[in-house]
C-alpha cells in the first residue's frame, strides 16, 4: 500500500472494539421511524391475515385470522421476564395507537384490551407456543381477540417484544383501531449485535452517544464498545482515572445503556505505553477497570490494536520474552489472562473479557496468532475485522479460519460505515458483502461508525438487520426500509433522503456508484428525453432543503451539512447540462454556447464545499462522485460534438481509484497532480487515453511513479493503440522503467493509446502525465497571444481553452487558421467568452488565394452559412475593439 494510505481503522483500525456502540448509534436514528410509520397509518384498520414490517426482520411471522382492537382504556399485566424499559416502550406504543389510559393490574380487564407483558401464560388462550425453547433473548409476540401478549425468554426478549409491538401498532388520536392478528416467533442469529465507537476524528458529542444508545436498543442491537480514540484516558493516559466530570458522562451512558438493554463496554488500550510484564501496570488495568465497575460497567475490552509490537515498551519485556510475534503473543497473553483472573474471575457478573489483536485483520497463520491461540485463556473473545482492514467480503468460511488460527471465539470488528480514512465521504450504503450464515460462526457483529453519528443510522439500521436475522437478510430492502423509517414514514422526506442516500452508496462494501442515479442517466442517454431527467434533477437540487426542512432528526443536517450543500450546487449544474444538451440538439446553439460557459463555475463551486477535520484541515466533500461530474464531462462532450468539435482527451482505467486521485489527472496536462490506483495492478489492467476520433498521433510519452511513492508505476507492460478500442496493436514493451516514451511510425492514427500491465505487481500504480502528439490546424497572425494563453488555443478542438490577446488589433491585423487542406466549407462557427466585444469579419481562403467575407462576428456565438464554397483557411479580420479572445473557430 502507498505511504498515504490511512492507518485509521485497520492498520490502525479505528473499528476495532466490539459491540454495538456505532451500530447502536446509526439504529437509534432510524428506530425513530416505525416499520408501520404513525402518520401514514393514522385511521386506518388493519385487515386480519396481513402482516406489517417488522425491523429488524423476525425468524418467523404469522397472520392470524382474528384481530384486536384498541380500546379507551388498556388493562396492563405484568409477568416476570418485564421491566421497567419493556412496560414504559409498551405503554407509549398503545398510547400512540389511541388508547386514552393505560391500567395496572394483576388479571385481564373487563371489556378491553388486555395486554399481557412478561408472562407467557396468556398465550394459551390464543394457542400459541410460549417462548421457552427459545434462545436467549427471544421472544414471542401474539397478537388475538381481546389481547396483546409480549412474552420473552428473558427480560431483553421481552423488550424487544415491545419494541415490536411498537412497529406493529397503527398510530391513532383515539380509540378504535382494529390491530391485525399475529404471531412472531424471534431470536437472535448470533448473541453480540451492536457498534464500536472505535474511529479517530472529531469526536462524537455526549448528547449523541446518548441517542446512540436509544437508536441501539429500538433496533434489538445488546452492546455498545466505548472506544473513542479522542478520550485520552483509554489510550496515552491509560493509567490515570477519570476526572469526576467524565465520570460523570461515563455513568449516564451506562444507565442509559442498561434502560436500552444495551451492554456497554469499556474498551482500554494500553498498548501505546505498557509494559507487560509489569505488576504495577496490571494494577494500572485492574484499578481503572475498578472504576468502571462502580458505575456499572459489566463488560470490558483490551484492544491491542495499532500499536507495534516489533518494539517493546520496556527491556524487562524484551528480557522475559525475546523478539518477534511470537515472544508479542506470547507477552500479550500473559497480561490478558492476568486481567482476566484477577479482575473478570473475581467479580461475579462480569461478561468474557474482550480483546483485539495486533494481527486484527486476516487469517494468516503466523508466531503472533500461534501464541494467542495457545497461551491465551480460552474464554477471551478475540475481535477480527476480516480478512482486510476493511473487508469488501465476510464468507462462512472465512470466520471458520478465524476461530482455528486464532483458537478462541470471533466477535467481528466490521469497519462500515466508519469513514475516518476518507472523511471527504459519507457512507450511506447498506451493509453488504457478508455471507448468509454468517452470524452463527461467530460470537457476534459488531460495526464501526461513521465520525457523524446521526448519519451512521442509516448503515446501521442494516446492520441489525443482518444481525439479527442473516438468513433473511436482503440489503437494498433493508437499505429502502432504513430510508422508510428514518424519514418518518413521511413520502416526500423518504423520496429526498433516498436521493441524498444515493450519491453517497458507495464505498469498499458496495461497488456501485450512485446506482439509481446512474441507471437514470444511463436511461437518458438511451433515450434523450431532456425533460425527465430534469425531472431527475431538479429533485436532487431540491432534496438537500426538503431534508432540512422536514427530518425529524435534526442531527442528521448538522452532519450531513456540507454534503447537502454540495448536492444542491451539483444538482444546478447538472441541469445547466441538461439545458445545455437540450439547446445544442434543438439547434440552439447561442444558448447552449452561453450554458456551456456557466458550467465551469457552477462545478467549481459543487467541489468548493469543505469538511471541518479535528485539526482544522478542510477537506472538500465528494457527493456522486463519478456519476454526476461524470455527466458534466459526457454531456460537455456531446455539446462538443454536436459543433464538430473534438474536444479534450478522455483517461479511462480499468482500475480502481485511491481518494480524489481521478484518471482525468493523467490528461490535465500538469505533471505535480496525478491518477493513484486503489490497489496493484493485475495482468490485464490497463489505463487509456481516448482522444475522441480516429486521428494522426506522434510522440507518446506516459510518465509514472512520484516523490514518496517511486515504485508505483507498471512495472512492466505494453503500449498499444487502437482506432475502435476493440483490435489493438503493440507499439512498444517496457519493464522497469517509471517514464516510457515511443514514436509510432509516420502516418500512425489511432483513437484510443493504452498501457497494458503484462505481469501482476505488488505496488499500486501513480500515472502523472500520459500524452500523445496529435496535429492540430495550424494558428497564425495576431494579435500575439497573452501570457497563459496561445494562438493555437483558437482552433485546437478544446473549448476550454481560449486565445487571449495580449493587446488590442493593429490595423490590418488578423488570425489566420490553416484547414491543412482545401475542402467545401458548410459553415463557420466563432465562439467567444461572454462579454467579447471586438469587431472582426470572418472570411475564407478560396482556391485562388482570394479571400470571402462571409460576415460580421456578432456576440459570443456565431454562425455564418458558407454554402459549400472551396477554401483552405478561415481568417479574422480584426476591425475594432479591446483584446479580442476566441475559444474556437469551426469548420463544418
Amino acid at each position: 500500500m502507498p505511504c498515504e494510505t490511512p492507518v485509521a481503522h485497520g492498520g490502525h483500525v479505528t473499528l476495532r472494539l466490539p459491540r454495538l456502540a456505532a451500530l447502536a448509534a446509526a439504529l437509534s436514528l432510524l428506530l425513530a421511524i416505525p416499520a408501520l410509520p404513525a402518520a401514514a397509518h393514522e385511521g386506518r384498520q388493519q385487515k386480519p391475515g396481513t402482516i406489517p414490517a417488522i425491523t429488524p426482520t423476525p425468524q418467523t411471522v404469522h397472520a392470524r385470522d382474528d384481530r384486536a382492537t384498541v380500546s379507551s382504556t388498556v388493562t396492563l399485566v405484568t409477568g416476570d421476564t418485564a421491566d421497567a424499559p419493556a412496560v414504559r416502550v409498551t405503554e407509549k406504543a398503545l398510547r400512540a395507537a389511541g388508547a386514552h389510559r393505560i391500567a395496572r393490574g394483576t388479571k385481564p380487564g373487563r371489556g378491553g384490551l388486555t395486554v399481557y407483558v412478561g408472562s407467557a401464560a396468556p398465550l394459551g388462550a390464543l394457542r400459541v407456543e410460549g417462548p421457552a425453547e427459545l434462545p436467549a433473548e427471544g421472544y414471542v409476540l401474539a397478537i388475538g381477540v381481546g389481547r396483546i401478549v409480549l412474552a420473552g425468554k428473558d427480560t431483553t426478549g421481552t423488550y424487544y417484544a415491545a419494541q415490536s409491538l411498537r412497529q406493529v401498532l397503527p398510530h391513532r388520536t383515539g380509540p378504535g383501531a382494529k390491530v391485525a392478528g399475529l404471531e412472531v416467533r424471534d431470536w437472535p442469529a448470533t448473541p453480540l449485535r451492536g457498534v464500536i465507537e472505535g474511529f479517530y476524528g472529531t469526536p462524537w458529542s455526549h448528547t449523541a452517544r446518548l441517542d446512540q444508545l436509544d437508536f441501539y436498543g429500538a433496533h434489538k442491537m445488546n452492546i455498545y464498545v466505548y472506544s473513542p480514540k479522542d478520550d485520552p484516558y483509554l489510550r496515552a493516559r491509560w493509567r490515570e482515572a477519570y476526572p469526576a466530570d467524565q465520570l460523570a458522562q461515563l455513568k449516564e451512558l451506562v444507565d442509559r445503556s442498561a434502560a436500552d438493554h444495551v451492554d456497554f463496554t469499556y474498551a482500554l488500550s494500553p498498548g501505546l505505553s505498557v509494559c507487560y510484564s509489569s505488576d504495577a501496570d496490571v494494577k494500572a488495568l485492574v484499578d481503572k477497570f475498578q472504576t468502571l465497575w462502580d458505575i456499572g460497567v459489566r463488560t470490558f475490552a483490551v484492544p491491542l490494536d495499532d500499536i507495534s509490537y516489533t518494539a517493546w515498551n520496556c527491556q524487562a519485556d524484551k528480557d522475559r520474552w525475546g523478539t518477534g510475534g511470537g515472544a508479542a503473543g506470547a507477552a500479550q497473553s500473559y497480561l490478558l489472562n492476568r486481567v482476566n483472573r484477577e479482575f473478570i474471575a473475581t467479580h461475579p457478573g462480569a461478561e468474557p473479557l474482550q480483546m483485539v489483536p495486533t494481527e486484527y485483520y486476516n487469517v494468516t497463520p503466523s508466531p503472533y496468532k500461534s501464541a494467542l491461540a495457545e497461551q491465551l485463556d480460552p474464554d477471551v473473545l478475540v475481535e477480527w475485522t476480516g480478512v482486510g482492514v476493511i473487508a469488501p467480503t465476510m464468507t462462512v468460511a472465512q470466520a471458520k479460519a478465524a476461530r482455528t488460527v486464532f483458537g478462541h471465539p470471533i466477535l467481528t470488528w466490521d469497519n462500515y460505515p466508519v469513514n475516518d480514512y476518507i472523511t471527504n465521504r459519507l457512507l450511506l450504503g447498506p451493509f453488504n458483502g457478508r455471507e448468509k450464515g454468517l452470524a452463527a460462526e461467530l460470537a457476534g457483529i459488531t460495526a464501526n461508525p461513521m465520525i457523524q453519528p446521526y448519519a451512521s443510522k442509516l448503515a446501521l439500521f442494516t446492520v441489525a438487520d443482518f444481525a439479527w436475522n442473516d438468513s433473511a437478510y436482503d440489503a437494498r430492502a433493508s437499505w429502502g426500509a432504513a430510508l422508510k423509517e428514518y424519514a418518518g414514514g413521511d413520502p416526500r422526506t423518504a423520496a429526498a433522503l433516498r436521493i441524498f442516500a444515493d450519491l453517497s452508496y458507495s464505498s469498499d462494501l458496495n461497488k456501485q456508484k450512485a446506482p439509481e442515479l446512474a441507471a437514470e442517466l444511463a436511461a437518458f442517454w438511451a433515450s434523450g428525453d431532456t425533460r425527465r431527467l430534469d425531472r431527475t434533477l431538479a429533485a436532487l437540487q431540491a432534496a438537500p432543503a426538503v431534508l432540512r426542512d422536514r427530518l425529524t432528526d435534526r442531527g442528521f443536517a448538522d452532519d450531513a451539512g456540507p454534503w447537502l450543500d454540495a448536492t444542491e450546487a451539483w444538482g444546478a449544474a447538472t441541469r445547466t447540462a441538461t439545458r445545455m444538451i437540450g439547446a445544442a440538439r434543438g439547434g440552439r446553439g447561442a444558448e447552449a454556447w452561453e450554458l456551456r460557459q456557466r458550467l465551469p463555475a457552477l462545478v467549481a463551486r459543487a467541489k468548493s464545499f469543505t469538511y471541518t477535520g479535528l485539526d482544522g484541515s478542510r477537506i472538500p466533500v465528494l457527493v456522486g462522485d463519478g456519476v454526476l461530474d461524470t455527466f458534466i464531462d459526457d454531456a460537455t462532450a456531446e455539446h462538443d460534438r454536436l459543433l464538430g468539435v473534438t474536444g479534450p482527451p478522455k483517461a479511462l482505467t480499468s482500475l480502481g481509484t485511491y481518494q480524489t486521485n481521478g484518471p482525468a489527472r493523467m490528461v490535465d496536462g500538469d505533471d505535480s497532480t496525478y491518477f493513484w490506483s486503489n490497489g496493484s495492478p493485475a495482468a490485464g489492467d490497463t489505463v487509456t487515453v481516448d482522444l475522441r476520433k480516429e486521428q494522426p498521433i506522434g510522440d507518446i510519452t506516459l510518465a509514472m511513479g512520484k516523490p514518496g511513492s517511486t515504485d508505483d508505476y507498471l512495472h512492466q507492460g505494453v503500449l498499444e493503440y487502437s482506432a475502435d478500442g476493440t483490435a489493438w496493436q503493440q507499439l512498444a514493451a517496457f519493464s522497469g522503467q517509471a517514464t516510457v516514451t515511443a514514436s509510432p511510425p509516420a502516418g500512425t492514427r489511432a483513437r484510443f493509446v493504452r498501457a497494458r500491465a503484462t505481469a501482476a505487481q505488488g505496488s499500486w500504480l501513480v500515472v502523472r502525465e500520459f500524452g500523445i502528439a496529435t496535429a492540430h490546424a495550424a494558428v497564425t497572425g495576431g494579435p500575439p497571444a497573452a501570457i497563459g494563453s496561445t494562438l493555437h488555443a483558437a482552433a485546437d478542438g478544446d473549448l476550454s481553452t481560449v486565445y487571449r490577446a495580449a493587446r488590442a488589433p493593429e490595423p490590418g491585423e488578423s488570425l489566420d487558421v490553416a484547414l491543412g487542406r482545401e475542402a467545401a466549407v458548410g459553415t463557420v462557427t466563432v465562439l467567444r467568452p461572454a462579454g467579447e466585444t471586438a469587431k472582426a469579419s470572418v472570411q475564407l481562403r478560396a482556391a485562388d488565394g482570394s479571400w470571402r467575407t462571409l460576415g460580421p462576428l456578432a456576440g459570443p456565438y456565431t454562425r455564418i452559412m458558407a454554402g459549400g464554397v472551396r477554401a483552405d483557411a478561415v481568417r479574422i479580420a480584426w476591425s475594432s475593439g479591446g483584446s479580442p479572445q476566441i475559444a474556437e473557430v469551426i469548420v463544418g
